[in-house]
């Protein structure tokens, strides 16, 4: 499915897109202001085209793009979850929410959220979840905006 918004589009990304993908995910993780050069270099590394390989196998799983004027300015992974849990229902799970740190705050991550709720509902999903690093109250409080509530603490161990 790919949404146009203004002068944003949504879409499922390809394989061209994934070195775009990688430095928007290590432009994100950076600690303090975001080296958009050493960003790009680790987006060349072949571990993220091994990664996007394995995604677009699955159906359970899904990355997209937004752009901006044809540039790839943000991107997020939609993964569908069947569970037993409250009577069967289907939960979605957003990860790797990332923008171009250069237009945070200009609508483009609103877009992806939208765009992520609408895919969700199109798939059958009944509960939609994400995680967001405990650091990034800016983008708590926006995704409290769109109306998710924090309603759980997280936890993860590292196996590799």
């Amino acid at each position: 499915m790919s949404i146009q918004d203004g002068s944003i589009v949504v879409r499922a990304a390809g394989k061209d897109d994934v070195a775009a993908v990688a430095a928007l995910i290590a432009m994100g993780a950076a600690a303090g202001a975001p080296d958009r050069a050493a960003a790009e270099a680790e987006a060349r590394h072949p571990a993220y085209a091994e990664a996007y390989e394995r995604l677009a196998r699955s159906d359970a799983n899904h990355l997209f793009v937004a752009e901006k004027a044809g540039r790839v300015v943000g991107t997020y992974q939609l993964t569908i979850l069947p569970g037993i849990a409250q009577r069967g229902r289907t939960r979605g799970k957003i990860e790797s929410v990332h923008v171009d740190p250069d237009l945070r705050s200009s609508g483009i991550g609103a877009r992806m959220m939208q765009h992520a709720v609408d895919t969700a509902r199109g798939l059958g999903v009944g509960l939609l979840e994400l995680t967001s690093d405990k650091r990034r109250g800016a983008a708590h409080r926006f995704y409290e905006r769109l109306g998710f509530a924090r309603s759980h603490e997280g936890f993860k161990m590292v196996l590799d």
